[in-house]
């Protein structure tokens, strides 16, 4: 908020890294910078779409085949917009938002000093492009399989030369014994460009990802030029948000557990813990009846289903141990540094990691958050305290609006473990077939199915949902609200549900769950989402009542009305 602490400090907070990038004279100066500037701030919703500008990100956790211990992950990064289809599609929009970016890249260099910035800009979008040839796309980086790619350290210089690796862990402080290369293509593609692009072309690039990266809490003429370009461009948001929200997020994002702690005491009783964690229980017990009931599946594939529903961990609210900031210092004059400091204290808790045990316990969201998460490695659910709150939860509303809307969500979440990423790791977080070979050919008959149908869903003109980039979301939601509504029929203990405001018991189950995706978004946002998001965009999440034969009869759906599917079109997974 001390914003004339910012401007005075101008750009010497980045001073380091700057002074550091100008350096690079060699190849070998180059691959060091690259290390130095490794990061670990992966989002566990989207992981496999993670982008840093950063030429490639750390996630670490427990390896896919491994039981217990911590590996990490080197995942694709280097870009500054969203997503590789900025740099690449032949959309009409994306190509207009690649001329203002190349502006925008300019205006930045310019207002750092940096000469000739037009033709520095335009060196930094040459490059930036190649690094989205060499990435691999969001479909491909959704396949655990092809991301089961253990190197050791001398496999890097082999699979993958031109950077010079041991000079770029050793700066990254990194000395596992191996690797799990997530995207392996885009790995070598983006090691080989560290060599074929001139020095020049790199000390351009790293020089507006600093600027850009931290463009928020620098001077105001650089936040202002960023926003533009992010905000207004990108998203279409015409205005920022008052700087105090916007402290407020960064703190919230720097500081997450303190912020949480708080969060809980003030918003979270035990009461509304006790019942949610009740819902999850009866959720549980739901699926679980689903599966015995699935015609399709085979007794041993259930037995697996079962073991894996059964060992399955559940945390609601907040986790059992807080995060420990005591070794983070933080300044009240020095705002950048504060981040910079905070980034670099995440990235060493989480290298840390490597070669221990995993805690199945972490929880990888803050209470503070709306959202929920399934961890497939870690065979868990995390539902923060924030979505336990209107109108998605409240414990002193009608059942069946909280099955309807929460409900929902926490078959959702628990579904994941039985999508098409999900279904791919056992009860014990391991990559491994459990299926038998008729089982495993039904579902995937099922979810192309299911695929097929959110193709055809239009976002905006001419721009499609990619069904087999949502189709892991898609499954969830559709199982997730079939499992919800069983739920709400066995919480009723085989009475009849009451009719509240003229409506029945199944009637506002599914209005709950239609007023929870209520959203409102612009169409620069919509086609970013589309982009970047494996979620469907909200109006057709809600059309995922289509595929429950109980919505029929409760709105007296007819053949012939828009939302109308025939009975053999209707997709049932779980």
């Amino acid at each position: 908020m001390d914003e004339a602490a910012i401007e005075k400090a101008g750009l010497s907070p980045l001073k380091p890294e700057l002074d550091a990038i100008a350096a690079i004279k060699t190849r070998g100066d180059l691959a060091r910078v690259l290390g130095s500037e490794l990061r670990a701030d992966v989002d566990p919703i989207n992981a496999t779409n993670f982008q840093t500008e950063h030429l490639f990100g750390l996630f670490v956790t427990k390896g896919l085949n491994e039981a217990s211990l911590q590996i990490p992950y080197l995942l694709q990064g280097g870009l500054a917009m969203p997503s590789r289809d900025y740099y690449l599609s032949q959309d009409k929009d994306m190509a207009a938002d690649r001329a203002k970016y190349k502006t925008y890249v300019a205006a930045m260099l310019k207002q750092a000093g940096v000469a000739d910035a037009g033709q520095q800009a335009q060196k930094v979008f040459d490059l930036e492009t190649k690094i989205a040839q060499a990435q691999e796309s969001l479909v491909m980086s959704e396949d655990a399989h092809k991301a089961d790619n253990l190197w050791s350290l001398e496999d890097f210089a082999k699979k993958a030369p031109g950077l010079d690796w041991t000079a770029f862990f050793q700066a990254a402080g990194l000395d596992a014994k191996q690797f799990d290369v997530w995207q392996p293509a885009a790995t070598t593609g983006l090691s080989k460009l560290t060599a074929s692009a001139s020095i020049d072309d790199w000390k351009a690039l790293l020089t507006f990802h600093a600027l850009d990266d931290n463009a928020s809490m620098l001077p105001e003429a650089f936040a202002d030029l960023a926003f533009d370009f992010h905000g207004k461009t990108l998203q279409g948001t015409p205005q920022q948000r008052e700087r105090w929200k916007r402290a407020v997020a960064a703190t919230n994002t720097d500081l997450g557990d303190a912020v949480g702690q708080i969060y809980v005491q003030k918003y979270f009783p035990a009461s509304s813990k006790t019942a949610a964690e009740a819902m999850v229980k009866n959720l549980l017990a739901a699926f679980d009846q689903g599966i015995g009931k699935l015609d399709w599946m085979s007794p041993a594939t259930k037995e697996k289903a079962r073991e894996k529903l059964q060992t399955l961990r559940v945390g609601v609210g907040y986790p059992d141990h807080w995060r420990d900031y005591a070794s983070l210092e933080i300044k009240p004059d020095d705002a950048l540094g504060n981040h910079l400091r905070a980034v670099k204290f995440e990235y060493e808790l989480q290298k840390a990691k490597i070669g221990q045990p995993i805690d199945n316990g972490e929880w990888w969201m803050t209470p503070q958050t709306v959202n929920a998460v399934n961890l497939p490695i870690q065979n868990a659910l995390n539902f923060p305290a924030a979505i336990l709150e209107p109108p998605f939860f409240d414990p002193k509303a009608d059942p069946a609006a909280n099955y309807g809307a929460i409900g929902a969500i926490i078959g959702h979440e628990i579904s994941h473990s039985f999508d098409n990423t999900g279904a791919d790791f056992d009860a014990h977080g391991r990559l491994v077939n459990w299926w038998t070979k008729a089982d495993l050919q039904h579902f995937e008959a099922a979810a192309a199915a299911l695929a097929k149908q959110y193709d055809q869903y239009e976002a905006l003109p001419g721009l499609h949902v990619n069904g087999e980039q949502t189709l892991g979301e898609d499954i969830a939601d559709v199982s997730g609200l079939t499992a919800a509504y069983r739920a709400y029929h066995l919480s009723l203990d085989g009475k009849p549900a009451p009719t509240l405001d003229g409506l029945s018991g199944d009637q506002r189950f599914f209005l709950a769950f239609g007023q929870a995706w209520r959203n409102k978004i612009r169409d620069a946002a919509q086609r970013q989402r589309l982009a970047t998001d494996v979620h469907a965009p909200a109006q057709f999440r809600a059309e995922t009542v289509r595929n429950l034969d109980a919505w029929y009869p409760a709105w007296d759906v007819q053949p012939g009305q828009k939302l109308y599917l025939a009975p053999k079109d209707r997709v049932k997974i779980w």
